[in-house]
């Protein structure tokens, strides 16, 4: 089921908001739902990617790396 809520922003924010949403074929409500879900899981992307470093633990240059050679192309 969904709710309905009320935001408040500029009018000018919210007409180019509606106006980019338009050319990008969707609108502001889609977006928000959009941003909505992907704000309650950005925890579990953080946890996700951290333990993907983590896992990567053992992968090392073995040595500092200069500038210049951090450089080349």
């Amino acid at each position: 089921m969904q709710k309905n809520i009320t935001l408040k922003a500029e009018e000018a924010v919210i007409q180019k908001a509606r106006e980019k949403a338009v050319s990008e074929h969707t609108s502001l409500n889609s977006l928000f739902q959009q941003w909505l879900r992907q704000y309650i899981h950005s925890d579990e992307a953080e946890k996700k990617y951290q333990e993907l470093m983590d896992s990567m633990s053992y992968a090392s240059p073995g040595r500092k790396f200069s500038r210049e050679e951090m450089n080349e192309r």
